[in-house]
C-alpha cells in the first residue's frame, strides 16, 4: 500500500467515525415545500428508527420460531413498507445529489465506506424480505424442494433465504453502528433553532400513514397465508431467518 492510499484510508476511516460518534454533522439545508435535504433527513431518519425497532422484535421470535411463527411473518410483512420507503428516501437524496441538485451537493455525501456499504444493506434487506415473501407463498412443502445441487450442498428456498440473512446480519449491523447516532440526533435527540422548523411536515405524515396502512395489511395478508408453515410447525432441521432488517 502506498503512501497515497494508505493515507485516503486513514483519512475515510476517520470521517466515518467522525460521523458515527456524532463529533461532525452534516449541513442539511432546509427548502420551502418538503424542506429540502433537511425534510429527507428527518424522513430517513424517523424510517430508520421504526426499522430498527421492528427488526429486533424480528429478531426476538427467533428464540422460539416455531411457537411464533405467525409473530415472525407478520413483523417480516411489517418490515417491508418502511424499507421500501428508506430505501426510496436515500435513493432520491443520493441520486440528487450526483445529479448535481444544488441543495443537496451542499449537504454533502455520506463518509466513502458508508456509500460503499449502503447498497450491500439495500440489496440484502430486499433480498431477505423478498424471499420471506417468497417462502410464505409457496409455503413449507414448495419451498424445501431442491433448486439447484452443487458439489453435494443441496440448496432450496429456504437456502436462499439464510443467506440473505447471513449477509443482512453482517450489513445492516456495521450500518446501524454508523448511523444510530446521527439518526437519533436528527429525530429525538434533535433541538432546532428558533425559526428553524423544517417545512413538510404534514407531507412527511402522510408518508407515514401510508405506511403504517400498507404494513397492517400486508401483514394481516401474509400471516393468513402461512398456513402451511404454521401446521406443520417446521422439521427439527427447518430455520427460518428474520425479514429483514434497518436501516438507518
Amino acid at each position: 500500500m502506498t503512501d497515497e492510499s494508505g493515507s485516503a484510508l486513514q483519512r475515510a476511516v476517520a470521517e466515518t467515525l467522525a460521523e458515527a460518534s456524532g463529533r461532525e454533522t452534516r449541513d442539511n439545508p432546509v427548502l420551502p415545500g418538503g424542506g429540502g435535504p433537511a425534510g429527507n433527513a428527518l424522513l430517513t431518519a424517523w424510517t430508520a428508527l421504526v426499522l430498527l425497532a421492528l427488526s429486533i422484535g424480528e429478531l426476538l421470535t427467533l428464540f422460539d420460531v416455531r411457537g411464533l411463527i405467525s409473530w415472525h411473518v407478520a413483523l417480516g410483512a411489517l418490515l417491508i413498507p418502511p424499507a421500501t420507503m428508506k430505501t426510496a428516501s436515500t435513493t432520491w437524496r443520493m441520486a440528487s445529489y450526483y445529479l448535481g441538485r444544488v441543495p443537496y451537493r451542499e449537504a454533502g455525501a455520506p463518509p466513502l465506506f458508508m456509500r460503499l456499504l449502503g447498497p450491500l444493506v439495500v440489496v440484502s434487506t430486499l433480498g431477505l424480505l423478498a424471499t420471506g415473501v417468497t417462502l410464505v407463498l409457496l409455503g413449507e412443502e414448495a419451498a424445501r424442494r431442491s433448486l439447484v445441487t452443487l458439489l453435494g450442498f443441496r440448496a432450496d428456498w429456504v437456502t436462499v433465504h439464510q443467506g440473505f440473512f447471513a449477509v443482512w446480519a453482517g450489513a445492516a449491523g456495521l450500518h446501524l453502528l454508523g448511523r444510530i447516532i446521527p439518526a437519533l440526533r436528527t429525530t429525538v435527540l434533535r433541538r432546532p433553532a428558533a425559526g428553524q422548523a423544517v417545512p413538510g411536515r404534514w407531507a412527511r405524515g402522510l408518508w407515514f400513514v401510508t405506511m403504517v396502512a400498507a404494513a397492517a395489511a400486508l401483514a394481516v395478508v401474509l400471516v393468513h397465508a402461512d398456513s402451511s408453515w404454521a401446521s406443520d410447525g417446521f422439521r427439527d432441521h427447518a430455520h427460518f431467518a428474520p425479514d429483514d432488517g434497518g436501516n438507518g
